[in-house]
């Protein structure tokens, strides 16, 4: 029985920063790797434009459709494949979520990441449409950088606004904790995709298990190192989704969480 090769690892990190994901995407490619993980969707696009051969396992991607990185979920069709978040997907069920929680919901703000976000236009439009559904009024407003964060809050919060849904942008992930103290200090209750945002301050998340997400991209890249072509494997969708829920944060702006809601919760902040 032979033994198993040891493996070597290289990682960039660009900091969610667009100028270097190219720079470091073409580091990368120049090293000749057997496969490459991209954890963010923008990492997946610049290494697209670089390799139609090096394997390519994307993570943490809104819409790979969307972004042009596979010709279908079922059959990739090309060098990468990976997993999809269906976070546009899930767009009406954050907003019915957080609607749940916000009995006197009608203008919510939707926080877009003009800079580093691929799929930002089909992120307002699936909001957009959900939020006609629901009878409630939505506002795009771009945050291009972090000092956009707290005068886009005081804005929204000067406009009467009753809640703010993240977008997809990786770059709203990095600014995390200053969304979330802005989120608090104008008294708004806000929602996101992402569970590990929700700690700094939001009400609440619905969406995929990001470790588990992890897990399954080193999946596919043992499935690739063992002989599988990325075009024939199909992008996965999220098997389990989770709510997590912040009583904390409801307690600090005053809200009364149905019981109905803080039951469904798998993840209970309190």
């Amino acid at each position: 029985m032979s033994k198993a090769k040891p493996l070597s690892l290289e990682n960039r990190f660009p900091a969610e920063n667009p100028d270097r994901f190219l720079t470091l995407a073409q580091e990368l490619v120049d090293a000749k790797p057997d496969a490459i993980i991209a954890i963010t969707a923008l990492g997946a696009v610049d290494l697209k434009k670089l390799t139609s051969t090096v394997p390519i396992v994307f993570v943490f991607v809104p819409d790979p459709l969307g972004s042009k990185l596979v010709e279908s979920l079922a059959r990739p069709g090309g060098n990468a494949t990976g997993l999809s978040l269906m976070a546009i997907d899930l767009s009406g069920k954050r907003l019915e979520l957080l609607k749940e929680a916000v009995s006197n919901l009608s203008r919510v703000a939707l926080l877009t990441d003009p800079k580093t976000d691929p799929s930002r236009e089909r992120t307002i439009k699936a909001n957009q449409a959900a939020a006609q559904a629901l009878g409630i009024s939505l506002q795009p407003v771009d945050i291009a950088s972090p000092e956009d964060v707290e005068p886009v809050f005081a804005k929204i919060a000067e406009d009467h606004v009753d809640g703010v849904v993240l977008g997809t942008g990786p770059a709203l992930f990095n600014l995390r904790a200053r969304i979330g103290a802005a989120a608090l200090a104008h008294r708004l209750p806000a929602v996101s995709y992402i569970a590990e945002e929700v700690p700094f301050g939001l009400l609440l998340s619905y969406g995929q298990d990001f470790p588990d997400y992890i897990r399954r991209a080193a999946a596919y890249v043992d499935r690739i190192l063992k002989g599988a072509k990325p075009a024939d494997l199909p992008v996965e969708q999220p098997t389990t989704l989770k709510l997590v829920l912040n009583l904390k944060t409801a307690k600090t702006l005053g809200l009364k969480i149905p019981q109905t809601l803080s039951l469904s919760a798998d993840q209970v902040i309190e």
